[in-house]
């Protein structure tokens, strides 16, 4: 993992308490959907506990748990951590998995949206551009998360939003591939704004168009960006 690409490290060192685990997975897990782990680059443990300030004991714990969640992969010959490679058989699978759950999330959030919830995705969205203007990699990857979860989360499904949360820990570093590769000007443009329409007047339908397609045009950026 270069530099540039570790999880935020916590303001002071943590001790090995219960509590301390979930930080370091949740550090992890953050460093991945946001790509900030890139594909194809080794990590051990040591760093990774060096960079967060904490013994190897909760970051193993992590680990174990992000194998698990098909997120990281451990090399047997040298035990390094990596980002499992991406063949366009896994990615067509990830992606029709996503045009599966994620859709169906948005649809099932319509009805349970309200005034506050339209205002946060707002927020959220004039953030993602202000980091599209500035070709700001962290904060495009991290709004766009913040955005299409402020929406799943309101759906009141934990099946499917847990799928599509173990599904975003294993595209997040390719996303990131693609924002790399093609720039900010070669992204296509989000379906955000159509999809906030589809929530402020509960129209489920909608808001399950507006996100397949926002699914479908980034997934297939995705499939030249890895391909090429």
């Amino acid at each position: 993992m270069s530099p540039s690409a570790s999880p935020a490290s916590p303001r002071r060192p943590l001790t090995d308490s219960p509590t301390v685990h979930d930080q370091v997975y949740d550090s992890i897990r953050q460093a991945l959907v946001t790509g900030r782990i890139a594909p194809g680059v080794g990590v051990s443990l040591r760093s990774l506990a060096a960079e967060l300030g904490v013994s190897p004991m909760p970051v193993r714990d992590a680990v174990r748990r992000l194998v698990a969640e098909r997120a990281l992969a451990i090399n047997p010959a040298n035990k390094r951590l990596s980002v499992p490679s991406l063949t366009a058989a896994r990615l067509e699978q990830l992606s029709q998995v996503r045009l599966w759950i994620e859709p169906e999330l948005a649809a099932r959030a319509a009805s349970q949206a309200d005034a506050a919830l339209i205002r946060a995705l707002k927020a959220i969205d004039v953030r993602l551009d202000a980091a599209l203007a500035a070709g700001d990699v962290d904060g495009y990857m991290t709004a766009n998360h913040a955005f299409h979860f402020a929406i799943y989360e309101r759906a009141e499904a934990e099946v499917l939003l847990s799928m599509a949360r173990a599904l975003w820990l294993q595209i997040g570093p390719f996303m990131r591939v693609v924002f790399g590769r093609v720039g900010t000007v070669g992204l296509p443009a989000d379906r955000h704004a159509e999809a906030m329409d589809a929530l402020k007047t509960g129209d489920a339908e909608a808001a399950r168009q507006a996100i397949a397609a926002d699914l479908s045009e980034g997934m297939e950026k995705m499939r030249v960006a890895v391909g090429g």
